[in-house]
């Protein structure tokens, strides 16, 4: 079934398997009865998860590969020790984005949701909606959806897909049906300027039959498209919008026709625009009002996004994956709306050049918050670089605190908080694991 290197489905070794995408890839995989294993820095729950279902996996950098084919992320440099033994030998290397297009193909309908933030949240939205329709289909997910996991496979013709940014990797997609939810300025370390982040997004929408957009967003709007989809506009729009404690029920129209109402599970407005792009994409691939709405419904969250995860000292305590100052903008005003008393910002920077690149941006978002703290900079892939360290964000804003120890920052929270607080820890780094380990014991 695979194309090329796949077309006899040979084994696959996984350098880096632990990742959500890389794990998620490698069950698919598996579950199609391609030999995978795989290897990874650490331990951690997709680790677990690929040994429960069979999958072997190798903690470290020293496994033999014996596979011809080696898929690998782009956090592994060449100078990695399997990846270059791997290119010494010869190997046929793949990359992750190369693998999800060649698994795409293998699919007559394609169904791919992009975008700076929100695409994880709708692609989960648009695989509850294929689920609740009891259709088969199959599911590719960058996080992890609170009842699906990061993948499904239930046969069928359709695959819904986050389709990623970074490192134009999307551009691997060939879609029935694209979504763009926003083109908001990141990845700065791959694009140079804004022109050629849209240049990418429009190539994306260019490799689809049919593309949706949010109307609202001044740049997704610029892209060529079929459908739009927003609250001040467009052909699919929210109208009739009421809070019920930050969870969210809407009408939908389409051309002014009222065609469904929508209750949502989980919190915050900014969950509008993902249902609405779910629905609309589900609509242009042929499902009904009534599917969609009960998808909708089922959809109760993504993990580390706005999920509450326990307290701290009988505060409250919410874990957000906001890492861009549009996402901790909509995540704030969210808590803000939900807390009686002060909203005590934790904030751990991902990425030097994303936090350099967008200093002002950052600064301006952080500064509404209450005496911030900032956690020292997750690095991902890059090398130190003191103008996008947390230490220059924070000498930019004079009301945050730095801290980079979990001591220093529990001892930090104990200071400030009180009764009536919410804790709002943001970040797509290890702030989610740092935190959770000093909530209280049940």
């Amino acid at each position: 079934m695979f194309s090329e290197a796949f077309v006899h489905r040979p084994p696959c070794y996984f350098i880096g398997i632990g990742g959500v995408s890389m794990s998620a890839l490698a069950m698919l995989l598996h579950m199609r009865g391609v030999p995978v294993r795989g290897s990874d820095a650490q331990e951690g729950e997709y680790t677990a998860r690929l040994r429960a279902a069979g999958i072997p996996v190798h903690i470290g950098a020293d496994e033999e590969i014996s596979e011809d084919v080696v898929v690998f992320t782009g956090a592994i440099h060449e100078g990695h020790p399997q990846l270059a033994a791997a290119i010494q030998a010869g190997k046929r290397l793949v990359t992750r984005a190369e693998l999800l297009g060649r698994l795409a193909e293998e699919y007559p309908h394609v169904l791919s949701v992009a975008g700076c933030h929100g695409k994880t949240t709708a692609t989960c939205m648009l695989s509850h909606i294929y689920a609740e329709s009891g259709k088969p289909f199959a599911c590719h997910i960058g996080g992890d959806d609170l009842l699906l996991g990061n993948c499904v496979s239930r046969g069928g013709e359709t695959f819904v897909t986050e389709a990623c940014e970074f490192q134009r990797s999307f551009l691997t997609l060939r879609s029935e049906v694209a979504v763009v939810l926003n083109c908001d300025r990141d990845h700065t370390d791959c694009y140079r300027d804004e022109e050629e982040l849209l240049a990418a997004y429009s190539a994306f929408a260019g490799n689809a039959k049919r593309v949706a957009v949010n109307a609202d967003d001044a740049r997704a709007v610029l892209l060529p498209h079929a459908v739009r989809f927003g609250l001040r506009s467009g052909e699919v729009r929210a109208v009739d919008v009421r809070s019920e404690g930050e969870r969210y029920r809407f009408t939908v129209t389409e051309n002014g026709k009222v065609t469904a109402g929508v209750r949502l599970n989980v919190v915050g407005r900014v969950h509008i625009y993902n249902a609405l792009a779910a629905y609309t994409a589900a609509r242009l691939a042929g499902l009904s009002p009534a599917e969609i709405c009960r998808g909708l419904e089922a959809f109760c969250g993504v993990k580390r996004r706005f999920e509450r995860v326990g307290t701290f000292h009988g505060v409250p305590v919410v874990c957000d994956y906001a890492h861009h100052p549009q996402e901790i903008a909509a995540s704030f005003e969210t808590a803000e709306r939900l807390c009686r008393g002060t909203v005590r910002l934790v904030f751990q920077p991902h990425t030097y050049t994303r936090t350099r690149d967008l200093m002002k941006e950052f600064v301006a978002v952080l500064r509404r918050a209450e005496n911030p703290v900032i956690y020292r900079t997750f690095a991902a892939r890059e090398d130190f670089d003191f103008a996008g360290s947390a230490v220059a964000l924070v000498s930019r804003v004079p009301e945050a605190r730095y801290v980079q120890s979990p001591d220093q920052l529990r001892d930090r929270l104990l200071s400030d908080v009180r009764e009536g607080d919410l804790i709002l820890a943001l970040g797509a780094g290890d702030i989610y694991e740092t935190m959770r380990s000093l909530l209280d014991r049940p």
